[in-house]
């Protein structure tokens, strides 16, 4: 027995540990707590398929590594013994894992193969990577680029380098991020492409006598002050895509936005399909390139109607560029 020296009385060493343990695991359980409220918010509005506010869209960009700190609280509550807080988390545990599932359907064209075609799509960062996925196009030779972010020198450079191979163009010039540009081996008509803050082009191709809608896209960031016009601009994208259905469509670029954002699925939901989905890389890691493929998300895509399919796609990670590009190669089908 030890005295206590607050009130002078007799107390038991166990009664303290008692006490420290008792501390200890409200302490645990209290952290939990947080950590489970924080991710039902975010996974809540991905099942109320909505984007919610800042910091959600943020977040849900990020939403399979949501099964981290979920982990780190489902762990807490053991030890503290909250049963209920155990329950908690092994229900977000299991809603994060339905939500990681790819999005959408899939399914292979039924009509005959018409033409085979390659497939690039490149962020370079304020032009910064323009060398880089000038020697990359050079080595993957594929019939359509496109090219975001890429500033009056980026665009100088790719009339300079690969004008011979790419004779056909379809362009929004601006400076800093506002450029954009489609490149192609395939003859070319004008389109109305999307307006935007970003250059957002559009094309019909002639892809050996058929004809192939091309959409770039290049909607804003979800930056915390911009999420109306983030989502403004997908929404764009999304009619633009609708207005359509009969034409076969590419659209390709760095939407700033991945399956978990409903403004995203949505432009699934127009009858799209994910090219790297249906060759078997969704979710493969994009952005930011400096942490890929270890952490991050993929919000670079080639997305395609359901006239296509896809047999592969790859990753690039070109110097001086936060993204990675993306290479697929496709086939187009007739009508079945």
């Amino acid at each position: 027995m030890d005295t206590d020296t607050a009130t002078g009385e007799w107390t038991d060493p166990r009664d303290r540990t008692a006490a420290r343990r008792t501390g200890g695991r409200w302490f645990g359980a209290w952290c939990a707590g947080l950590l489970f409220a924080a991710v039902s918010v975010v996974a809540g509005c991905r099942a109320a398929d909505t984007d919610g506010v800042t910091p959600v869209p943020q977040l849900l960009a990020f939403l399979p590594w949501l099964l981290l700190p979920t982990g780190a609280g489902l762990l807490l509550t053991l030890l503290a013994r909250w049963w209920t807080g155990a329950v908690w988390g092994v229900a977000l545990l299991g809603l994060l894992a339905w939500f990681i599932e790819p999005y959408g359907k899939t399914a292979d064209p039924s009509g005959p193969p018409l033409a085979e075609l390659r497939v690039l799509t490149s962020n370079v960062e304020f032009g910064r990577g323009t060398d880089e996925l000038i020697s990359a196009v050079r080595r993957e030779r594929p019939d359509l680029v496109f090219v975001q972010e890429c500033e009056y020198t980026c665009d100088a450079a790719l009339r300079r380098e690969l004008a011979a191979d790419y004779p056909h163009r379809q362009a929004v010039e601006g400076g800093g991020s506002e450029g954009s540009v489609i490149l192609s081996a395939f003859p070319l008509e004008p389109a109305p492409g999307v307006r935007a803050t970003m250059g957002m082009p559009g094309a019909v191709a002639d892809v050996r006598g058929h004809a192939v809608r091309l959409q770039l896209a290049h909607p804003m960031p979800p930056l915390p002050d911009q999420v109306g016009l983030w989502r403004e601009e997908l929404d764009a994208l999304r009619d633009a895509v609708a207005e359509d259905r009969g034409t076969p469509t590419v659209l390709a670029g760095d939407f700033n936005a991945s399956q978990d954002h409903a403004a995203f699925r949505r432009i699934l939901d127009t009858g799209l399909s994910d090219a790297a989905r249906l060759a078997g890389a969704d979710r493969t890691v994009t952005w930011p390139a400096r942490t890929a493929p270890a952490f991050g998300v993929q919000i670079d895509h080639v997305l395609v109607s359901q006239e296509f399919a896809a047999h592969r796609a790859r990753f690039l990670d070109l110097a001086d560029t936060d993204h990675r590009a993306l290479v697929v190669d496709l086939t187009l089908h007739g009508a079945g």
